[in-house]
């Protein structure tokens, strides 16, 4: 059996498209079509069942598919190490929300760049959690930081470390508000306090309101910027309360610059995913990177 068509039919297995796998393949959408009816017609049995939005393996094509991507990995693996040598410089592109990306994962992948013989190149690209396993599916990126975590075959995730969420604001809307006193309920004091978000829908307010108070947050975004270290700025700078990732905030908090207004018994979480396309861990840089932030994530949490 020929090595290409079993390539091209896991590609297609963990895609669930002919159109992905194509892409990640580096061929046209006919040529892998192609490649499958061959495989199909040498096999004597369907292997995919053709729909409106990709394609569902059969069973014969969950059998094959369990039976062959190890050893087709295992390939991988051999040719990748065969050419991870000291005169090759591998670059590894990775992508992630802008501030936990700048904040925490670059900082822990620079150490790797120039180690001799073991380091690679880093390239890397900011996008919300849609956009980053969009690219990553389409193989625009070699590793993915994320939010969410994906769904089918395709992609595998892996934990790599929740981020606790705190209600800040200036001292001022403290002393405003009476924030910690014992007989204060907090939530109506609360929405005497402008908001400042990233968005205009609320997302990390609505989600602590939820979370702490089960509620909506009554107060709408006064100022609404993309990009939670300049959340931070303005919240800083006296423009309202904000919901921030703490690894963010815990300077300023030390500093007084903000001070939380609420302490929850249990704060909210939000956790992290490492995301890879599923068998380029045999990929020896990006098994590196990948191995390097989950021992780093150890001192995030």
């Amino acid at each position: 059996m020929d090595l290409a068509l079993l390539r091209t039919f896991v590609t297609v297995h963990r895609a669930g498209s002919f159109t992905r796998a194509a892409a990640l393949l580096g061929l046209s959408q006919p040529a892998v079509t192609s490649q499958i009816r061959t495989l199909e017609r040498q096999l004597g049995r369907p292997l995919f069942l053709r729909q409106a939005r990709g394609v569902t393996p059969t069973s014969i094509g969950d059998e094959l598919a369990h039976k062959a991507a190890p050893h087709l990995d295992a390939l991988v693996e051999i040719a990748e190490t065969g050419l991870d040598d000291d005169s090759s410089l591998r670059t590894l592109h990775l992508a992630g929300p802008p501030e936990f990306t700048a904040e925490r994962a670059l900082p822990a992948l620079t150490e790797l760049t120039g180690e001799d013989g073991q380091g690679f190149a880093l390239r890397a690209s900011f996008g919300n959690a849609e956009e980053t396993l969009e690219g990553l599916s389409a193989g625009h990126h070699d590793l993915a930081i994320s939010t969410a975590r994906p769904r089918g075959a395709l992609l595998t995730a892996t934990a790599l470390c929740d981020e606790e969420h705190v209600l800040v604001a200036a001292p001022r809307w403290a002393e405003q508000i009476g924030a910690g006193q014992p007989d204060r309920k907090p939530e109506p004091a609360l929405a005497q306090v402008p908001v400042v978000e990233v968005h205009e829908s609320l997302p990390f307010v609505s989600r602590y309101w939820a979370s702490v108070f089960d509620s909506r947050p009554a107060a709408p975004g006064t100022v609404v910027v993309p990009d939670l270290r300049a959340v931070l700025a303005c919240a800083v700078a006296g423009a309202g309360l904000a919901v921030l990732p703490r690894y963010l905030c815990a300077a300023a908090l030390e500093r007084g610059d903000v001070v939380a207004l609420h302490e929850p018994a249990v704060p909210p979480l939000r956790t992290y995913f490492l995301v890879v396309r599923t068998g380029t861990l045999a990929m020896p840089h990006i098994a590196r990177a990948h191995e390097w932030l989950q021992r780093a994530a150890a001192d995030w949490c």
